[in-house]
């Protein structure tokens, strides 16, 4: 089990993100758009968006979980995709 980071999206940026095209590669993302909501030990990203979904605390679009290596994966509608700040 990884301890994964868990960054919330702040809600104005969170409404941008909805409606924006999706693009291909590592979604660019702002620090200042979030803040730190946490940690969780899960297997993968998908196994901690089961946790904190049964938990009551489900990610939205547009969360970050970031693994013990500093890998960024970005919660979309279809699944998990690299992130990367800027």
């Amino acid at each position: 089990m990884a301890a994964y980071r868990i960054y919330r999206m702040k809600e104005h940026p969170s409404q941008q993100f909805r409606w924006a095209p999706h693009v291909s590669g590592a979604t660019q993302i702002k620090p200042r758009d979030y803040e730190e909501g946490g940690s969780i030990d899960a297997a993968n990203e998908y196994a901690a968006w089961q946790a904190l979904r049964e938990a009551g605390t489900p990610l939205r679009v547009g969360d970050l979980l970031e693994s013990p290596v500093g890998d960024l994966r970005i919660c979309k509608y279809v699944g998990f995709d690299a992130a990367q700040w800027i």
